[in-house]
């Protein structure tokens, strides 16, 4: 009977005990060895009975919502209230996998937990205090709560935690080029007229204008040869050179007004293009006039006719307008292939290249000394060279 007794009351001490320490291991032996030699009492058993207590036993805790809330720092005190809350967008989708961190006022260690799909979290077993809770998710911004406090037992709930996108700060580096601000320098050109009605798109207001292009040296001369204005000055000049005769070869009436015509259109288009394009983008030249408008009027007009023999090269140095005069000269030749037979003779060529580049000279002086004061949309910044 003792010893029935005593395998009782160990057997009711095993199913009560799913988790043992130590000591109550060391007892279990003790009782076995006791029954394997016959000398155990049943005050002896009542001990043992008495020292594995269901009362002395640890259950581990069940994860909450959020899952298990991690502890950093020092073991936090357990208690009976709890802190819950639900993390979404915006828009109002659940954010899942935001860090959320509860930190209690006075305390070294905090809970970090991460939310669950529906991005709900939950912190419970914490003791009575005042709390901060704060949430992290990557691309919004951290919420951070008031102080939260909370009295022993007290589950609170959050209201709900919307996270705004986190504002992204874009850099954006612009690179204007020196083509595109010749392009634009040009663009500015082609408005100029003088008293708002003769082309000046040849004259640079600005000292350091950017080089052109050749292809916006082409653009510019082309634009300035179907101008309706330098049209309808090729049409007067060739009523005047009927009236005088000019060119006799070419006859008189309509057809002799429109072979005037078209030869002085011809002239006007191959000098244009020769000079202020063709050259100048083989030479590198930039095939514009540079208002000075600072200095004596001596120097002023030396310079306005020394532009005829010299100009700026796209490197901003100084050359011999080969542009120009090689341009003059060649168009005077080309013209003689569409002079009436008898108008055709070398010493025109000649002629017509000089008075050409004289020409040139002619229009800088005006560009230099009245142009500046009569053209329309010149930009106000635009006064030419500056002092030194």
């Amino acid at each position: 009977m003792r010893l029935f007794a005593v395998l009782a009351g160990l057997g009711v001490s095993l199913r009560e005990t799913p988790s043992s320490t130590l000591r109550k291991r060391v007892c279990c032996g003790g009782l076995l060895a006791g029954i394997l030699l016959g000398g155990v009492s049943e005050t002896t058993v009542a001990q043992v009975n008495e020292t594995l207590t269901v009362g002395e036993l640890d259950f581990p805790d069940a994860p909450g919502i959020g899952g298990q809330a991690e502890t950093h720092g020092a073991s936090a005190q357990t208690g009976s209230a709890s802190i819950a809350g639900t993390v979404v967008d915006m828009s109002g989708v659940a954010i899942q996998g935001a860090r959320v961190t509860v930190l209690r006022e006075g305390a070294a260690d905090e809970q970090v937990m991460l939310s669950n799909e529906k991005g709900e979290f939950v912190f419970e077993h914490l003791p009575a205090g005042s709390f901060r809770v704060a949430v992290r998710s990557k691309g919004m911004e951290t919420f951070a709560s008031n102080d939260i406090v909370l009295p022993a037992g007290r589950r609170f709930e959050l209201p709900l935690i919307e996270l705004p996108f986190a504002p992204t700060n874009t850099e954006v580096q612009v690179v204007v080029t020196e083509e595109a601000i010749a392009q634009e320098q040009m663009k500015a050109e082609e408005k100029q007229r003088i008293l708002g009605i003769l082309p000046n798109f040849y004259t640079s207001y600005i000292w350091n204008a950017a080089p052109l292009r050749p292809k916006q040296k082409f653009e510019l001369s082309l634009k300035s040869v179907t101008d309706p204005v330098a049209i309808a000055a090729v049409a007067v000049s060739a009523g005047i050179e009927q009236a005088n005769n000019t060119f006799p070869g070419y006859g008189q009436g309509a057809e002799g007004y429109a072979k005037r015509f078209g030869a002085g259109y011809a002239d006007r288009t191959i000098g244009r293009l020769l000079s202020s394009a063709v050259f100048p983008s083989i030479f590198r030249q930039d095939p514009r006039y540079f208002y000075r408008g600072t200095g004596s009027i001596k120097s002023r007009a030396l310079y306005a006719i020394g532009s005829a023999l010299i100009c700026k090269g796209d490197n901003g140095e100084l050359q011999p307008n080969y542009s120009h005069v090689l341009g003059n000269f060649a168009a005077a030749g080309i013209s003689n292939l569409y002079r009436a037979q008898e108008d055709r003779t070398a010493s025109l060529t000649i002629r017509n290249g000089f008075i050409l580049t004289a020409g040139n000279a002619a229009t800088n002086l005006i560009r230099e000394f009245i142009s500046r004061k009569i053209s329309s949309n010149v930009p106000s910044y635009a006064q030419g060279k500056p002092l030194e």
